[in-house]
């Protein structure tokens, strides 16, 4: 069961939770943060998400692993990059967002919400955080090093005000889902340290983790405003105000699209075979948008979309799909990229 949104005049709050919230200290004592806390606004159990950089390892594998020499050092510091820059940057939104998490009805329960956290202890964990995963991409390579600056900086610019790009509609999803492409950089970087993974694929993965992320936010419109108003949704996420329900539906299947276009480039380029994993990809996108429109959709909470067993066996098809076509040749696909007319006479 789900919390009610809170209104302006706190209808639904217990009077005598307002008796203790108003006795001096008693607020402080009560929700006083913990080691705990801290360790939960780092959000260790959304490590799920750092599967977009497996495609990376094995893509950089496949075309670059004739010419470069795969070391075990790379791999492990690239992974504790990413954790540690993912979770400075969780750590500052948990944080710059404790207010306006109140009015939402699961993340009122985040640490920052419940407890009373100290500013200097959060920036002083955010600091060592961003630290540590720069001081690993370096150790590893200078290719890491950059992705890794670009990945510190994304959370800044997301979070932090006056940027604070997740208050600005459509902005907000370009520049959150930049995360997908710089996780396959950080995979790409753990085996070819002097090169970039191709533009096509970069900008597929930027377009569909845009596509993620726009189906988030179309769950969590249809799910509030049909139960508490846009007004409250507002009040949870200023780039709600530029949103509606069909705005985000056609920014989806936009999104959708330039991530398959710039997928089926990338295919024909480097392995025409691959264009066997466009079909499944088409059924992924429409599965996702179709989970997105559920009530209480898994599409909210990203790392837990394991639980959807359809969506798990589409992923797992497109898997194999991809290791089939990586192994066996198939000639009769190339004729898709040349001139061709049909004669009739």
């Amino acid at each position: 069961m789900t919390r009610p949104l809170r209104s302006g005049n706190d209808h639904g709050v217990n009077p005598t939770q307002k008796k203790i919230a108003s006795t001096p200290g008693a607020a402080a004592s009560r929700n006083l943060g913990k080691l705990g806390d801290y360790l939960a606004i780092m959000r260790l159990d959304h490590s799920a998400k750092h599967v977009f950089i497996l495609p990376g390892v094995v893509l950089a594998y496949l075309l670059r692993g004739q010419v470069v020499h795969v070391h075990p050092t790379p791999i492990a510091l690239g992974m504790l990059t990413a954790g540690c820059i993912a979770s400075a940057n969780y750590v500052i939104n948990e944080w710059l967002d404790r207010e306006s998490d109140k009015d939402h009805p699961t993340k009122y329960k985040r640490a920052a919400v419940q407890r009373e956290l100290s500013g200097n202890i959060i920036w002083l964990q955010w600091a060592g955080l961003t630290a540590l995963g720069l001081l690993s991409a370096m150790l590893a390579n200078k290719v890491m090093l950059l992705v890794a600056m670009v990945f510190g900086l994304q959370g800044i610019v997301y979070n932090v005000r006056p940027m604070r790009t997740k208050d600005k509609p459509y902005l907000d999803v370009i520049s959150e889902s930049i995360n997908n492409p710089l996780r396959l950089m950080i995979g790409w970087a753990m085996i070819d340290s002097g090169t970039l993974p191709p533009s096509s694929i970069i900008l597929s993965y930027w377009c569909g983790g845009a596509f993620l992320m726009a189906a988030k936010r179309l769950s969590e419109y249809r799910e509030i405003v049909g139960a508490h108003g846009k007004e409250l949704l507002v009040r949870y996420r200023a780039s709600f105000s530029g949103y509606t329900e069909s705005s985000l539906n056609v920014s989806c299947f936009t999104y959708g699209l330039f991530s398959s276009f710039f997928l089926a480039v990338f295919l024909i380029k480097y392995r025409i075979e691959y264009l066997l994993l466009m079909p499944i990809v088409t059924v992924l996108f429409a599965q996702y948008l179709g989970l997105a429109m559920k009530p209480g959709s898994s599409a909210q909470s990203p790392e837990k979309l394991y639980h959807e067993y359809g969506l798990m066996a589409t992923i797992a098809a497109l898997a194999i799909t991809f290791v089939v076509a990586t192994f066996v040749n198939m000639p009769i696909l190339s004729q898709l990229a040349r001139q061709q007319f049909i004669e009739i006479r």
